[in-house]
């Protein structure tokens, strides 16, 4: 989890740029990318807006360029943290795939809309409950039986209870960013949180992180905060990536304004208090048998859901089919800092267990050579 304060001084630190040079940058960012995100093939779709799920107007995006290609569904992170701003970056997992993303309850134009008085119930279980009710409307919207499950982050908390308790609705599950709780006794994330502290010699920070203690359950709302803001500070990496990729898509987004970049933080901090309640899950205990495909891929440097204990859970799963992937020279955001690279692996890997279709690579795209597409990826994400 990325905190709201982290995000919002990076934020101002980019604002201090000159007015002119910053507000001309973003509009030729923001035109750029509003032509690539164009769906213009006869069978495509690209609809958005409200929707009422769990008594609430909740704002559900469906895009993809041919309406034969499987459904996904997105289960964003944050708390609070709306992956529609990513759309630029992903937009070639649309040309594969039916691509649905949902605010959530407490999230982006979701909560812009209800605000923190009109948002209702905010807890896992109301999250799990909307998740359904929305994997039931794509259903009916799109005449699918099942969907594709990506679940990222926090959303992967939610994620991995739907695939355990409905598999007769979801026709994989792709974790990402994979969050692995276990009642509040795995140190994993806290302990290397400690190891780079000390290496840096960043004795005053070590203090804070030390005094907090491991117990996640145990700490104040203003506790997680400052353990977020440690955790991504003391990672050059992940760091890098909220610049980069996290505040460089809210900048640069063509569908969002600049008032939604604030809604953005505030959601973000409106919802913390789900994190202790999400830590008190214990995984194991709640079931390592899921009745249909899984597969976890992750970052092979993430600080904030580490690899060990999302590989060490996936060991122990039993499904008709399983994969674990490293995503190197990635941490947390992984499906974002290389788009690519996380697209050859649902054609790879995904696709051919859900249609039983040989696996295909989205790193030949209309005759381009790899090196040529990959290289022509990088500009555009710039």
């Amino acid at each position: 989890m990325v905190d709201a304060a982290l995000l919002a001084a990076s934020a101002a630190a980019v604002l201090t740029a000159p007015a002119a040079a910053l507000a001309g940058y973003r509009g030729l960012r923001r035109a750029a990318h509003a032509r690539r995100l164009r769906i213009t093939t006869p069978h495509g779709i690209d609809e958005a807006g409200f929707v009422r799920i769990g008594g609430i107007d909740q704002w559900i995006s469906v895009r993809g360029d041919d309406l034969s290609n499987p459904v996904i569904l997105e289960l964003h992170g944050g708390p609070g943290a709306t992956n529609l701003p990513y759309a630029p970056r992903t937009r070639d997992w649309e040309r594969h795939f039916t691509l649905v993303r949902w605010d959530m309850r407490g999230a982006g134009k979701t909560f812009d809309r209800s605000g923190p008085e009109g948002r209702g119930e905010l807890t896992l279980e109301r999250m799990e409950s909307d998740a359904l009710e929305v994997t039931r409307h794509i259903r009916g919207r799109l005449g699918v039986d099942r969907v594709v499950l990506l679940a990222m982050s926090f959303g992967s908390v939610i994620g991995l209870r739907l695939a355990r308790r409905h598999p007769e609705l979801y026709s994989a599950y792709v974790g990402t960013d994979q969050n692995i709780n276990a009642g509040g006794r795995d140190r994993t994330a806290y302990d290397g949180l400690l190891d780079r502290l000390t290496a840096a010699g960043r004795r005053k920070e070590l203090a804070a992180a030390t005094a907090m203690g491991p117990d996640r359950a145990a700490w104040a709302t203003e506790q997680w905060s400052q353990y977020n803001n440690l955790t991504v500070g003391s990672d050059p990496l992940t760091l890098d990536t909220v610049k980069k990729v996290v505040l460089g898509s809210l900048l640069t987004s063509p569908r969002h304004g600049l008032g939604e970049l604030r809604t953005h933080m505030k959601a973000m901090a409106f919802c913390e208090h789900l994190g202790p309640e999400s830590v008190a899950i214990d995984e194991r205990a709640e079931g390592v048998d899921f009745r249909l495909p899984f597969f976890v891929f992750q970052g092979a440097e993430d600080v904030i859901t580490p690899v060990g204990p999302a590989r060490r859970f996936f060991d122990e799963v039993a499904a008709p089919v399983k994969e674990f992937a490293l995503i190197e020279d990635a941490g947390h955001f992984a499906a974002f800092r290389h788009p690519d690279r996380f697209l050859d692996l649902l054609l790879t890997k995904v696709r051919p267990a859900i249609t039983g279709a040989p696996a295909t690579a989205a790193t030949v795209v209309a005759g381009v050579s790899k090196s040529a597409y990959a290289a022509a990826t990088a500009l555009r994400l710039q």
